[in-house]
């Protein structure tokens, strides 16, 4: 069993700084320093400065209590963002639980994707649905950037879309966004200028073998994409057509490695994909983007 970090009474904050670094790095988690001075701010509701020039300060015995109780919860792989209730992403902070996925960096690709696309439109009344929305947080960071725009986000889960609905009113666009309950675009009417989705594309065999920081605290809805990862690509890309307006744009994250084929089902269903697939940092094809070239005859 994984040891506790032990903090002895009349502990700084200094001390106990080092104490959890050195237990979440004997634990071999990522970036213990971070995740230790996260972990010890949100328990004393003290920013990076205050626990810094706080750091001589005695802690009491509740509050090493609650350290305490957040280090042993990060030890047993509970991502900090669970612990902490919240996420920051594109530079916007989000609340997050259990029902939800928890917003990764690679994802702000989508929304560097659709500025790129539809940077001349950025002030236009455009008509956004994000689709699998979670969190909010995709939709919401697209409504920061278009600031006419309007939105609504589908989810399966209710529950993710209380979360989504809770975030839409901490950042004040709740007279912009709407929410549905649907699989991916099902229930929407189509006609938006702008479709973007982080659908699950973790193939159903691979999730055993993911980290536990994500096997065990991200909702399996928001990660199965099915036997080879693509389920959920090709039921948007059967829909996208109708669900994109002629002349508007879809923007879809994929999976290492599955840039080609989501590319695919996107030209089969009559889409005009536009190449290449923008990169995240790490170098990886993140996003995919295709546009509804209306046709006649």
């Amino acid at each position: 069993m994984t040891p506790r970090p032990a903090l002895q009474h009349g502990a700084t904050i200094a001390a106990a700084r080092r104490t959890l670094t050195d237990s979440l790095r004997e634990a071999n988690l990522d970036s213990p320093d971070l995740d230790a001075r996260l972990l010890i701010g949100h328990a004393l509701g003290l920013e990076h400065a205050a626990l810094v020039s706080s750091s001589d300060r005695i802690l009491t015995a509740p509050e090493i209590a609650l350290i305490e109780s957040f280090g042993a919860r990060r030890l047993r792989h509970e991502p900090v963002a669970h612990i902490l209730g919240r996420k920051e992403f594109w530079g916007l902070e989000f609340t997050v639980s259990a029902d939800v996925l928890v917003p990764r960096p690679e994802t702000e690709t989508i929304v560097e994707a659709a500025l790129e696309l539809l940077g001349a439109q950025k002030m236009q009344p455009l008509r956004i649905a994000d689709l699998g929305t979670g969190s909010g947080a995709l939709l919401i960071a697209l409504l920061q950037e278009f600031p006419n725009a309007t939105g609504i986000g589908t989810d399966i889960s209710r529950a993710a879309l209380d979360v989504a609905s809770a975030n839409v009113w901490t950042h004040g666009l709740n007279k912009r966004a709407a929410f549905a309950v649907s699989d991916y675009g099902a229930a929407l009417p189509g006609g938006y200028d702008l479709v973007v989705s982080n659908p699950p594309y973790i193939p159903t065999a691979d999730i055993a073998g993911l980290e536990p920081d994500v096997r065990n605290y991200d909702p399996v809805l928001a990660l199965d994409g099915g036997a080879d990862g693509l389920a959920a690509y090709r039921a948007i890309a059967a829909d996208s057509r109708r669900l994109v307006a002629p002349g508007g744009t879809l923007v879809l994250e994929v999976g290492v490695g599955q840039a080609d084929a989501v590319n695919a089902l996107l030209v089969e269903a009559g889409m005009a994909v536009l190449l290449p697939a923008r990169a995240d940092l790490a170098g990886i094809p993140r996003a995919v983007a295709a546009n509804h070239v209306y046709v006649s005859g």
